[in-house]
């Protein structure tokens, strides 16, 4: 799946700020099956996958919402877990992964209706934050404390390993266009694969705050954001970085990349931020509910959803 078809989001470490209720939503126990809410469709949502017309969106207390007709309707699937879930990866209509507090990893085949439970660490402490897949059986997980999985038959097992030799959090991995790897971590940290996650190399950093996310632009440009509103821009595959202008200290958690040269960069507090010419400048908007996003979502007609704090939410378009 291309990084235009999917909504990227912050650490799940700070998605916790959003409401007192995800703080009670990490501490459920992750062997219990997350149980069925009318209101699901509104509670906090952390991530996001579109595939098609199909949306699988995962959240607190184990709830997973899908959609088959584009983002209208919604209707929320039995999850073997309670576990606040961070991300999801959807390989195709059928095939996909999420990941959460506990080490829960989870997997479907039949495009998010239902869910097997294939890990559970929660002895170890380290939630897991996002999910990727090469294919349909070498895939990444990772997470807080330099939690790095690898599997290589789908998800059955999992193996650790490193991508640095700290502990820093692991908050996003994201796919560009040349194939090429990017990690957004704590601390200003930043790193790249070459070899599909094999290895990774640090990169020079812009910023010594966190980084929640990484967006390839199909340009090959590379947008990285994070803490207070921070958000750069790098022509030479993270070589160099020119800072861009938000006018907001909000945090951002989330990009996604629309048809026609636009970019949308969302945060914390109702931050939007739109760019028109390819993600080179961008504008503030700030929406009304002052509400957190998490992930942001293509529609079928060309505009987007917000995952977040509220649930789904489509945002009022400009005239």
């Amino acid at each position: 799946m291309s990084p235009a078809q999917r909504g990227r989001r912050g650490s799940a470490v700070l998605l916790l700020a959003f409401t007192s209720q995800a703080l009670l939503a990490a501490s459920e126990p992750a062997a219990e099956a997350a149980i069925q809410a009318p209101l699901a469709s509104r509670s906090l949502l952390t991530d996001g996958a579109a595939v098609g017309g199909r949306y699988v969106v995962v959240g607190e207390r184990g709830h997973i919402l899908v959609s088959r007709d584009g983002g209208e309707s919604w209707h929320q699937v039995e999850v073997p877990t309670r576990a606040l879930l961070t991300g999801v990866w959807m390989r195709d209509e059928r095939l996909g992964w999420a990941v959460g507090h506990d080490e829960v990893i989870l997997r479907t085949r039949d495009g998010g209706e239902s869910w097997e439970l294939v890990h559970s660490a929660p002895d170890n402490e380290r939630p897991l934050l996002d999910v990727w897949f090469a294919d349909s059986e070498r895939g990444l997980a990772l997470g807080s404390y330099g939690a790095l999985l690898a599997t290589a038959d789908g998800g059955a097992t999992w193996e650790s390993g490193f991508a640095g030799d700290d502990d820093f959090h692991l908050n996003q991995v994201a796919r560009a266009p040349d194939g090429t790897l990017y990690l957004a971590a704590e601390a200003g940290h930043l790193y790249r694969s070459d070899d599909a996650g094999a290895t990774w190399q640090p990169l020079a950093s812009p910023y010594e705050g966190s980084f929640f996310g990484v967006l390839p632009l199909a340009d090959g440009a590379l947008l990285a954001f994070g803490l207070r509103g921070h958000l750069f821009r790098s022509e030479d595959r993270a070589a160099t970085w020119r800072q861009l202008d938000t006018g907001s200290e909000a945090t951002l958690t989330s990009a996604l990349e629309l048809p026609g040269g636009r970019v949308v960069v969302a945060g914390m507090a109702g931050v939007l931020l739109e760019s028109a010419d390819g993600g080179r400048s961008f504008a503030l908007r700030e929406l009304a509910d002052r509400k957190g996003a998490a992930a942001v979502l293509p529609r079928p007609d060309g505009g987007f959803l917000l995952l977040g704090e509220g649930g789904i939410r489509r945002p009022e378009e400009r005239p």
